[in-house]
């Protein structure tokens, strides 16, 4: 195995990470901001106001992209099995 192999491994592993969190992390920050803009609209100060909202954008957003998350995760382990007799060659 040399360094470009490595490289695209590692390449592979932190896109796989980054789109499978991106929809968890935009509605969180969505979420988040939208919260914000109202507690400084109604200068309500609470700092555990955004937590229930959050939680619950959270897990709808894993019922309906779980399955999409997993099907990523699953090819990149797929893509990573398949080709340890690559690897191992080289």
């Amino acid at each position: 195995m040399n360094e470009g192999m490595v490289i695209d491994i590692v390449r592979q592993t932190v896109w796989t990470a980054v789109e499978s969190a991106a929809p968890l992390l935009l509605v969180s920050l969505i979420i988040g901001l939208v919260i914000s803009i109202f507690q400084t609209i109604t200068s309500i100060q609470e700092q555990t106001l955004t937590f229930v909202p959050k939680f619950l954008a959270i897990m709808l957003i894993l019922v309906l992209c779980g399955s999409w998350i997993m099907n990523n995760a699953v090819d990149l382990f797929t893509s990573l099995i398949t080709n340890i007799p690559t690897y191992i060659k080289h």
